[in-house]
Protein backbone atom coordinates (compact mmCIF):
# COMPACT_ATOMS: atom_id res chain seq x y z
CA UNK A 1 0.00 0.00 0.00
CA UNK A 2 1.29 2.92 -0.90
CA UNK A 3 2.48 6.17 1.13
CA UNK A 4 2.12 10.24 0.42
CA UNK A 5 3.72 12.97 2.43
CA UNK A 6 0.70 15.16 3.06
CA UNK A 7 1.92 18.91 4.82
CA UNK A 8 5.05 17.20 6.19
CA UNK A 9 2.75 14.38 7.56
CA UNK A 10 3.81 10.54 5.97
CA UNK A 11 0.19 9.11 5.17
CA UNK A 12 -0.67 5.52 4.57
CA UNK A 13 -3.37 4.85 2.40
CA UNK A 14 -5.32 2.55 0.08
CA UNK A 15 -7.17 3.35 -3.36
CA UNK A 16 -8.58 1.04 -5.10
CA UNK A 17 -12.37 -0.08 -6.82
CA UNK A 18 -14.33 1.78 -9.51
CA UNK A 19 -16.85 4.04 -8.91
CA UNK A 20 -17.27 7.32 -7.55
CA UNK A 21 -14.93 8.12 -4.87
CA UNK A 22 -15.60 7.06 -0.92
CA UNK A 23 -13.40 8.73 1.64
CA UNK A 24 -13.50 5.98 4.39
CA UNK A 25 -13.10 7.44 7.80
CA UNK A 26 -12.34 4.47 10.12
CA UNK A 27 -13.64 3.68 13.68
CA UNK A 28 -12.06 2.91 16.58
CA UNK A 29 -11.23 6.16 18.43
CA UNK A 30 -7.93 7.23 18.04
CA UNK A 31 -6.59 3.69 16.56
CA UNK A 32 -7.87 4.82 12.87
CA UNK A 33 -6.25 2.88 10.79
CA UNK A 34 -7.16 0.71 7.37
CA UNK A 35 -7.16 -2.14 10.06
CA UNK A 36 -9.76 -0.78 11.87
CA UNK A 37 -12.05 -1.99 9.13
CA UNK A 38 -10.94 -5.56 10.24
CA UNK A 39 -13.00 -5.43 13.32
CA UNK A 40 -16.62 -5.97 14.62
CA UNK A 41 -19.37 -5.92 11.67
CA UNK A 42 -17.14 -4.34 9.02
CA UNK A 43 -14.92 -7.11 8.93
CA UNK A 44 -17.90 -9.34 8.48
CA UNK A 45 -18.58 -7.72 5.03
CA UNK A 46 -14.38 -7.34 4.21
CA UNK A 47 -15.30 -3.80 4.00
CA UNK A 48 -12.36 -2.29 1.87
CA UNK A 49 -12.77 -4.91 -0.47
CA UNK A 50 -16.97 -5.20 -0.80
CA UNK A 51 -17.39 -1.30 -1.16
CA UNK A 52 -14.41 -1.03 -4.10
CA UNK A 53 -16.90 -2.79 -6.35
CA UNK A 54 -19.29 0.14 -6.11
CA UNK A 55 -17.04 2.48 -4.95
CA UNK A 56 -13.49 4.20 -5.57
CA UNK A 57 -12.46 3.66 -2.61
CA UNK A 58 -9.82 5.77 -0.56
CA UNK A 59 -9.19 4.65 3.31
CA UNK A 60 -5.98 5.41 4.96
CA UNK A 61 -4.26 5.77 8.73
CA UNK A 62 -5.47 8.90 9.94
CA UNK A 63 -2.32 11.23 11.27
CA UNK A 64 -0.92 10.15 14.36
CA UNK A 65 -2.59 6.58 14.00
CA UNK A 66 -0.78 3.32 12.66
CA UNK A 67 1.63 3.55 9.83
CA UNK A 68 0.80 7.50 9.38
CA UNK A 69 2.94 10.13 11.31
CA UNK A 70 2.10 13.14 13.03
CA UNK A 71 2.95 16.60 14.31
CA UNK A 72 3.12 17.77 17.66
CA UNK A 73 1.03 20.32 17.78
CA UNK A 74 -3.17 20.97 18.99
CA UNK A 75 -4.99 18.28 18.00
CA UNK A 76 -8.45 19.33 17.22
CA UNK A 77 -11.50 17.66 14.51
CA UNK A 78 -10.31 20.62 11.63
CA UNK A 79 -6.61 19.16 11.70
CA UNK A 80 -7.95 15.51 11.65
CA UNK A 81 -10.15 16.77 8.55
CA UNK A 82 -7.48 19.12 6.92
CA UNK A 83 -5.40 15.66 6.57
CA UNK A 84 -8.17 13.91 5.21
CA UNK A 85 -8.85 16.98 2.41
CA UNK A 86 -4.97 17.12 1.97
CA UNK A 87 -5.21 13.03 0.76
CA UNK A 88 -7.99 14.20 -1.55
CA UNK A 89 -6.08 16.72 -3.22
CA UNK A 90 -2.85 14.23 -3.53
CA UNK A 91 -4.88 11.92 -5.56
CA UNK A 92 -6.76 14.52 -7.58
CA UNK A 93 -10.46 13.84 -6.50
CA UNK A 94 -12.10 17.06 -6.15
CA UNK A 95 -15.43 15.29 -4.64
CA UNK A 96 -16.48 12.63 -2.72
CA UNK A 97 -18.89 10.76 -0.82
CA UNK A 98 -17.47 10.37 3.03
CA UNK A 99 -18.08 7.39 5.33
CA UNK A 100 -17.50 8.13 9.02
CA UNK A 101 -17.70 5.44 11.81
CA UNK A 102 -17.13 5.65 15.26
CA UNK A 103 -14.96 8.76 16.11
CA UNK A 104 -14.53 9.06 12.40
CA UNK A 105 -18.06 11.05 12.40
CA UNK A 106 -16.65 13.52 14.02
CA UNK A 107 -13.88 13.91 12.16
CA UNK A 108 -16.66 13.47 8.66
CA UNK A 109 -18.99 16.15 10.09
CA UNK A 110 -15.76 18.82 10.66
CA UNK A 111 -15.06 17.46 7.10
CA UNK A 112 -17.84 18.15 5.62
CA UNK A 113 -18.46 21.53 7.23
CA UNK A 114 -14.87 22.78 5.98
CA UNK A 115 -15.12 21.86 2.45
CA UNK A 116 -18.78 21.04 1.73
CA UNK A 117 -17.62 21.26 -2.29
CA UNK A 118 -15.71 18.45 -1.51
CA UNK A 119 -18.44 16.68 -0.08
CA UNK A 120 -21.32 14.41 -2.08
CA UNK A 121 -22.62 13.17 0.96
CA UNK A 122 -22.52 11.17 4.31
CA UNK A 123 -22.81 8.60 5.92
CA UNK A 124 -22.30 8.74 9.65
CA UNK A 125 -22.29 5.45 11.40
CA UNK A 126 -22.88 4.82 15.10
CA UNK A 127 -21.63 8.41 16.15
CA UNK A 128 -19.61 8.68 19.51
CA UNK A 129 -20.65 11.67 22.29
CA UNK A 130 -22.42 11.50 25.60
CA UNK A 131 -21.13 11.10 29.46
CA UNK A 132 -19.72 8.30 29.47
CA UNK A 133 -17.75 8.97 26.58
CA UNK A 134 -16.18 11.89 26.86
CA UNK A 135 -15.03 10.98 30.58
CA UNK A 136 -13.89 7.96 29.21
CA UNK A 137 -11.92 10.29 27.04
CA UNK A 138 -10.65 12.43 29.54
CA UNK A 139 -9.23 9.71 31.27
CA UNK A 140 -7.24 8.68 28.85
CA UNK A 141 -5.76 11.57 28.67
CA UNK A 142 -5.35 12.29 31.94
CA UNK A 143 -3.40 8.92 32.38
CA UNK A 144 -0.81 9.87 29.88
CA UNK A 145 -0.88 13.52 31.59
CA UNK A 146 -0.26 11.81 34.73
CA UNK A 147 2.33 9.72 33.67
CA UNK A 148 4.31 11.77 31.71
CA UNK A 149 4.55 14.44 34.59
CA UNK A 150 5.87 11.82 37.01
CA UNK A 151 8.17 9.58 34.84
CA UNK A 152 9.27 12.25 31.84
CA UNK A 153 9.46 12.62 28.07
CA UNK A 154 12.10 10.03 27.86
CA UNK A 155 10.07 7.35 30.01
CA UNK A 156 7.15 8.01 27.41
CA UNK A 157 9.25 7.41 24.33
CA UNK A 158 10.27 4.30 25.87
CA UNK A 159 6.68 3.18 26.61
CA UNK A 160 5.69 3.88 23.15
CA UNK A 161 5.76 0.12 21.59
CA UNK A 162 3.38 0.55 18.71
CA UNK A 163 0.85 0.48 20.67
CA UNK A 164 -1.93 2.94 20.24
CA UNK A 165 -3.52 5.69 22.71
CA UNK A 166 -6.45 3.92 22.82
CA UNK A 167 -4.63 0.35 24.39
CA UNK A 168 -1.99 2.31 26.61
CA UNK A 169 -3.22 5.40 27.43
CA UNK A 170 -0.29 6.17 29.53
CA UNK A 171 1.90 6.42 25.89
CA UNK A 172 -0.22 9.24 24.95
CA UNK A 173 -1.69 10.54 21.65
CA UNK A 174 1.76 10.38 19.88
CA UNK A 175 2.96 7.13 20.73
CA UNK A 176 2.70 5.36 17.33
CA UNK A 177 4.68 8.36 15.58
CA UNK A 178 7.42 7.67 18.43
CA UNK A 179 7.52 4.42 17.28
CA UNK A 180 7.36 4.94 13.38
CA UNK A 181 9.86 7.73 13.40
CA UNK A 182 12.85 8.06 15.16
CA UNK A 183 13.55 12.31 14.06
CA UNK A 184 10.47 12.63 16.03
CA UNK A 185 11.07 10.57 18.74
CA UNK A 186 14.27 12.67 19.35
CA UNK A 187 12.12 16.03 19.20
CA UNK A 188 9.61 14.47 21.05
CA UNK A 189 12.48 13.95 23.97
CA UNK A 190 13.69 17.53 23.87
CA UNK A 191 10.60 20.41 24.63
CA UNK A 192 9.51 21.64 27.34
CA UNK A 193 7.84 19.11 29.51
CA UNK A 194 5.65 21.78 30.64
CA UNK A 195 4.93 23.28 27.52
CA UNK A 196 3.88 19.52 26.18
CA UNK A 197 1.50 19.22 29.26
CA UNK A 198 -0.21 21.87 28.41
CA UNK A 199 -1.10 21.02 24.60
CA UNK A 200 -1.96 17.43 25.62
CA UNK A 201 -4.67 19.25 28.36
CA UNK A 202 -5.60 21.60 25.04
CA UNK A 203 -6.14 18.96 23.21
CA UNK A 204 -8.26 16.90 25.52
CA UNK A 205 -10.86 20.08 26.24
CA UNK A 206 -11.02 21.12 22.36
CA UNK A 207 -11.75 17.68 21.04
CA UNK A 208 -14.05 16.80 24.01
CA UNK A 209 -15.33 19.62 25.71
CA UNK A 210 -18.64 18.30 26.59
CA UNK A 211 -21.05 15.33 26.36
CA UNK A 212 -22.64 16.66 23.05
CA UNK A 213 -21.69 14.48 19.98
CA UNK A 214 -18.31 14.64 19.08
CA UNK A 215 -16.99 16.48 16.16
CA UNK A 216 -17.74 20.78 15.10
CA UNK A 217 -20.02 22.22 17.44
CA UNK A 218 -24.01 22.24 17.25
CA UNK A 219 -23.89 25.78 14.98
CA UNK A 220 -21.41 24.42 12.31
CA UNK A 221 -23.36 21.32 12.30
CA UNK A 222 -26.95 23.26 11.33
CA UNK A 223 -25.09 24.73 8.73
CA UNK A 224 -23.82 21.37 7.03
CA UNK A 225 -26.32 21.45 3.60
CA UNK A 226 -25.05 17.80 2.64
CA UNK A 227 -27.03 14.94 2.28
CA UNK A 228 -26.79 12.55 4.76
CA UNK A 229 -27.29 9.07 6.27
CA UNK A 230 -27.79 8.69 9.78
CA UNK A 231 -27.06 4.97 11.72
CA UNK A 232 -27.31 4.83 15.35
CA UNK A 233 -25.32 2.96 18.28
CA UNK A 234 -26.13 2.24 21.32
CA UNK A 235 -23.33 1.92 23.78
CA UNK A 236 -21.05 3.47 26.69
CA UNK A 237 -19.09 5.72 24.00
CA UNK A 238 -21.80 5.37 20.60
CA UNK A 239 -24.54 7.10 22.38
CA UNK A 240 -28.08 6.83 20.85
CA UNK A 241 -28.33 10.31 21.47
CA UNK A 242 -25.15 11.45 19.85
CA UNK A 243 -27.13 10.19 16.51
CA UNK A 244 -30.53 11.52 17.60
CA UNK A 245 -28.27 15.20 18.32
CA UNK A 246 -27.44 14.57 14.04
CA UNK A 247 -30.57 14.12 13.49
CA UNK A 248 -31.89 17.27 15.34
CA UNK A 249 -29.61 19.69 13.59
CA UNK A 250 -28.19 18.24 10.16
CA UNK A 251 -31.03 20.16 7.60
CA UNK A 252 -30.94 16.93 4.88
CA UNK A 253 -30.80 13.62 6.13
CA UNK A 254 -32.42 10.14 6.83
CA UNK A 255 -32.51 8.12 9.59
CA UNK A 256 -31.91 4.56 9.91
CA UNK A 257 -34.37 3.75 12.63
CA UNK A 258 -33.54 0.46 13.41
CA UNK A 259 -31.47 -0.62 16.93
CA UNK A 260 -27.67 -1.71 16.27
CA UNK A 261 -28.26 -5.45 17.34
CA UNK A 262 -30.45 -5.61 14.25
CA UNK A 263 -28.27 -4.08 11.96
CA UNK A 264 -26.23 -6.79 10.38
CA UNK A 265 -23.19 -6.38 8.50
CA UNK A 266 -24.90 -7.21 4.92
CA UNK A 267 -28.17 -4.41 6.01
CA UNK A 268 -25.15 -2.01 6.44
CA UNK A 269 -23.68 -2.56 2.78
CA UNK A 270 -27.00 -3.07 1.06
CA UNK A 271 -28.18 0.52 2.82
CA UNK A 272 -24.86 2.41 2.06
CA UNK A 273 -25.18 1.05 -1.56
CA UNK A 274 -29.09 1.86 -1.70
CA UNK A 275 -28.18 5.62 -0.02
CA UNK A 276 -25.25 6.03 -2.65
CA UNK A 277 -27.87 5.24 -5.98
CA UNK A 278 -30.76 7.46 -4.05
CA UNK A 279 -28.09 10.55 -3.79
CA UNK A 280 -26.91 9.80 -7.37
CA UNK A 281 -30.49 9.17 -8.99
CA UNK A 282 -31.96 12.68 -7.38
CA UNK A 283 -30.19 13.68 -4.19
CA UNK A 284 -31.74 13.70 -0.65
CA UNK A 285 -34.36 16.22 -0.20
CA UNK A 286 -34.74 18.78 3.25
CA UNK A 287 -35.33 16.47 6.19
CA UNK A 288 -38.83 17.62 7.98
CA UNK A 289 -39.54 18.85 10.91
CA UNK A 290 -39.30 16.49 13.59
CA UNK A 291 -42.25 15.35 15.56
CA UNK A 292 -43.14 17.64 18.51
CA UNK A 293 -45.13 18.82 20.70
CA UNK A 294 -47.39 22.01 18.94
CA UNK A 295 -46.30 25.11 20.33
CA UNK A 296 -48.86 26.51 22.58
CA UNK A 297 -50.80 29.92 20.90
CA UNK A 298 -49.36 32.68 22.27
CA UNK A 299 -51.68 35.11 24.36
CA UNK A 300 -53.93 38.06 23.38
CA UNK A 301 -52.73 41.05 23.98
Amino acid sequence: MPFATLDGIKTHYVKQGSGPPLLMMAPRAFDSTLQSWKHGKWDEINAVEALSKYFTVIAYDRREAGQSGGRLELLTWKVFAQHAKLLLEHLSIERSFVLGVCMGVAVATQFASLYPEACTALILAQPVGGHRWKNRMHAFFNRHIAYARQHGLDAVRARAKGLNFMRDPEAGPWATTITNDSGFAERFVKQDLDAYLRLVRQSRDVMFPDTFVSGPPPEEIMTIDIAASIWPGDDASHSTSSAQQLRELLPRMEYWDLHPDKQTAPDMLARLIEFKNTIEMRGLPPSPPMPGPAMPPLPSS
